[in-house]
């Protein structure tokens, strides 16, 4: 890997950005110097990152002088405030936001799929939606052999993907719930603790919520087909961390279970678990904490001769947010791509 990189992380205190310092250190990412970003209410905290207390700073107009490589995760409306000032700054922004995502002038990559289109950075590299990439990682290498016709998928969304004050609030809705009394919604609309809900994003005018035309958009983007038909349903269900999802998938012609196996064991960033005698495949609380999406239940389709099934449960928080992000950054450095391009 490259020489030691400058780098910051914009919403240093939020549960992707605490995600994002863990991991940095965990895989050893070439740092400089790290700086930590937040707003004025976290400034001043300090978070401790390679055996060293790191003081949380205010972002403003000047936060990004001499940073390589800045790690956004603090929403939209910041990363639309703040990218361009950081690319200004000669830095290059990996985006955690929806702000950039469907940009025709910005790639959006995840690297077991599309590593080259990160080469074509213009200062800013978008990461998709946590749905999608967990999708992503598990189907295309089916799509590399026989290109998919259409995806029905269905998710079942931990209270991960709505920050770290979710996850907090499902577990004090779960104790008064079991103390018999009521729970109350602050951060989500409804009781999340025993209780599921459609997802509460925006409705357009097609009745699907923003959180599923996400699913739609991006991953024709990602796999290069933009007619590829895809339908999805999405929900937040009562579990703290690592989304779920269902997945048909419709070919031209028949895909044998068994070679779909084989394709899902053998794809980066995937791990196959099957136990049919055991009746034993990925949950949740095997996906946290994991790096992989972990894949299972591939089977045929009895409605129809060429669509499979498969079942799928990954880390949000991991894959589906932060470490996307920093294989990105990795892949920057691998291939010397920090340049802006042309």
């Amino acid at each position: 890997m490259a020489d030691q990189v400058n780098v910051a992380v914009l919403g240093a205190t939020g549960a992707v950005g605490q995600e994002l310092i863990k991991l940095l250190e965990e895989r050893s990412f070439p740092i400089k110097n790290l700086k930590l970003l937040a707003s004025q209410r976290s400034a001043g905290n300090k978070v401790s990152f390679a055996g060293q207390d790191i003081v949380v700073e205010a972002v403003d107009d000047n936060s990004f002088k001499d940073v390589d490589i800045v790690l956004a995760s603090a929403g939209g409306s910041i990363s639309k405030n703040y990218a361009s000032k950081a690319v200004a700054s000669g830095a290059v922004v990996i985006d955690n936001s929806s702000a950039f995502r469907m940009d025709d002038e910005v790639p959006l990559v995840i690297p077991e799929i599309n590593p080259e289109a990160a080469a074509k950075h213009k200062g800013i590299i978008a990461n998709p939606n946590c749905t999608t990439i967990l999708m992503g990682v598990a189907i295309y290498p089916l799509h590399q052999v026989q290109p998919i016709k259409r995806i029905v998928v269905s998710t079942y969304q931990s209270a991960s993907g709505a920050g770290a004050r979710a996850m907090a609030e499902v577990e004090t809705q779960a104790q008064a719930i079991l103390n018999g009394e009521n729970p109350k919604a602050e951060i989500l609309p409804y009781p999340l603790a025993f209780n599921l809900f459609p997802h509460n994003s925006p409705l357009g005018d097609n009745h699907y919520c923003q959180e599923e035309m996400k699913m739609v958009h991006e991953t024709r983007k990602i796999f290069g087909v933009p007619d590829l038909r895809v339908t999805a349903t999405c929900v937040r269900v009562p579990v703290l961390r690592a989304h779920s999802e269902t997945i048909n998938l419709e070919f031209d012609r028949p895909f044998a279970v068994e070679k779909a196996q084989e394709l899902v064991a053998s794809a980066e960033g995937v791990t196959l678990v099957e136990d049919w005698e055991k009746n034993y495949f990925p949950m949740p609380i095997d996906a946290t904490g994991k790096d992989d999406v972990l894949v299972g239940r591939i089977r045929q389709d009895i409605s129809h001769e060429s669509s499979l099934e498969l079942w799928l449960c990954g880390d949000q928080i991991r894959k589906g947010a932060a470490l996307n992000a920093i294989q990105i950054a990795e892949l920057l450095l691998e291939k010397n791509w920090l340049k802006v391009s042309a």
